[in-house]
């Protein structure tokens, strides 16, 4: 199972959640941010449907798959 971490960090002259390299909004507190890094972090684990998907790879062949929707990552908020 995979893991997703958000952290709470200063940016853009307030707050904000990141994941990898990724930024969020920007909070004007840390506590607002946190309880949007929390509220993210909870939704990302919740299960949805299995679904069918198709997609091209780069050499242009065509895949189909099932997507699991019970396979979802474990995620946490990490204050720093």
């Amino acid at each position: 199972m995979s893991e997703v971490t958000y952290h709470i960090v200063e940016h853009d002259g307030g707050y904000a959640y990141k994941v990898g390299d990724v930024f969020s909004e920007t909070f004007p507190s840390r506590e607002e941010a946190l309880q949007a890094a929390q509220a993210a972090a909870a939704e990302q684990q919740v299960p949805g449907s299995t679904e069918g998907i198709r997609y091209q790879d780069q050499a242009g062949a065509w895949h189909d798959e099932t997507a699991q929707g019970n396979d979802r990552p474990v995620a946490k908020v990490e204050e720093n």
